[in-house]
């Protein structure tokens, strides 16, 4: 594997790109695992997510009051990248490895980010 590497300015220009960068497109969704079975679905779906074109963040998280379940919150440089992103090999086998795991859905939201913050 290549590396390759920007001088100074170069960076600096890039990461300020980078940083005026807002995405068009979020996904917040509730996924509920069969009894027993969260960590794999997890582990699963945190395999099929290292290289999406257009995804600027991929968090998935345990719900603190069900143990089954857990949370997805997803951004997208736009809504169609997200619809694309379904299309990728790596996603297409998360999918078919996780859907057996999967017991429900709860709550769904699409959302546009409107502003970033820095913690």
């Amino acid at each position: 594997m290549a590396t390759m590497l920007l001088p100074a300015g170069q960076l600096k220009a890039l990461e300020a790109q980078m940083e005026e960068l807002i995405p068009e497109y979020g996904l917040i969704g509730q996924m509920i695992a069969h009894p027993g079975q969260r960590a794999a679905l997890i582990a699963i779906l945190s395999e099929g997510t290292g290289s999406m074109p257009g995804n600027m963040g991929y968090l998935i998280g345990e719900d603190s009051t069900n143990p089954d379940a857990i949370w997805i919150v997803e951004i997208w440089e736009t809504q169609e990248a997200h619809a694309a992103s379904l299309a990728l090999p790596a996603v297409q086998d998360a999918i078919k490895r996780g859907r057996p795991l999967i017991a429900g859905f709860g709550a769904r939201a699409e959302f546009k980010p409107v502003a970033k913050a820095r913690a």
